[in-house]
């Protein structure tokens, strides 16, 4: 995953999320929940490491804002 960059923590309320789970539907229900309360930076690309259980991925969120509510 690439460095996390100053401009993505400026502001107080900005996050960097990194996220493991098992299995990737596990990771995008997560960031799913994830955005239904917070803006998020949406769906993210979901990664296998080699040697390494489970995958990771790694989503933006600006807690100041909320997110979209499921109809």
């Amino acid at each position: 995953m690439k460095e996390i960059d100053e401009q993505h923590l400026i502001e107080s309320g900005l996050v960097v999320l990194d996220i493991t789970a098992a299995d990737e539907e596990t990771a995008h229900r997560v960031v799913g929940e994830l955005g239904q309360r917070w803006a998020t930076s949406g769906p993210p690309i979901v990664r296998r490491t080699p040697g390494v259980p489970g995958v990771s991925a790694r989503v933006y969120a600006d807690i100041r804002r909320t997110g979209t509510e499921e109809p």
